[in-house]
């Protein structure tokens, strides 16, 4: 089997940015969330807000989703991107021994209140930072203490091109400076399998992962129940970052 390279994210992380410029290689045949899909919509949905009658897809389920990506690393090198609490009941040490693995991390400020944007009755089971850091941490163990290489989005976004080649290094693969750029006017939901991919209108109006101001969030006036999330999300994503790759 070839090499999978999973990028560990949490929704609203700028993930699907960098799967977009993952895609603009062409040395790797790159899965946009392939596990959500079954999460969300496939026969047997996980996802906490589901109700009888809603989307679902016969005979998609987690594991048949595992022999797809096989299948796909049989033919040539992988790169996915998902979220870690889709499968935290498949991680036995021989499960994510078949992966490269790597952490897109992001300040919960950030990815809470666009989480809340987009879906005011999220379930805070959904955000993720919790399984982000039990996975990071196993992998930790499991690697007598080397830890797994982690990317915060605000470095990435700053500087786009080191971080990116900080990224590439660590997981064995060459750095495509070209990658960084593409036409305005590509389609992201054509890789996506939720609504159409309306949570990536931006990414489709981009040219690439060009450097941008770091910006700071206050969610002093956000609802009660999105800060009640946020301190509760914090500590661990403040553990994954005093881990990060440094810019």
């Amino acid at each position: 089997m070839h090499k999978i390279v999973a990028l560990w994210a949490i929704p609203r992380s700028t993930s699907t940015a960098f799967e977009w410029m993952m895609r603009q290689r062409g040395d790797l045949e790159c899965l946009h969330e392939p596990f959500g899909e079954a999460w969300y919509q496939g026969e047997n949905p996980m996802w906490h807000r589901f109700k009888e009658g809603e989307v679902t897809t016969p005979g998609l389920t987690l594991n048949s989703v595992w022999d797809d990506i096989q299948s796909h690393a049989s033919q040539g090198p992988v790169f996915l991107k998902d979220f870690p609490h889709y499968i935290n009941h498949m991680w036995t040490p021989d499960f994510l021994s078949n992966f490269t693995h790597a952490f897109l991390i992001r300040d919960p400020a950030k990815t809470i209140t666009s989480m809340y944007k987009q879906w005011p009755d999220f379930a805070e089971g959904e955000v993720g930072f919790p399984e982000q850091r039990a996975l990071f941490d196993l992998l930790t163990a499991l690697n007598g203490g080397e830890t797994p290489p982690v990317i915060d989005s605000d470095d990435l976004l700053e500087d786009p091109h080191g971080m990116t080649q900080k990224f590439c290094d660590s997981v064995g693969i060459p750095f495509v400076e070209d990658a960084l750029t593409w036409e305005p006017g590509g389609d992201p939901s054509a890789h996506s399998w939720w609504d159409g991919g309306s949570f990536h209108g931006n990414l489709a109006k981009s040219t690439g992962l060009t450097p941008q101001v770091r910006r700071h969030i206050d969610i002093s006036d956000a609802p009660e129940r999105v800060k009640q999330v946020h301190r509760r999300m914090k500590p661990h994503y403040d553990h994954l970052y005093a881990h990060r790759l440094k810019p």
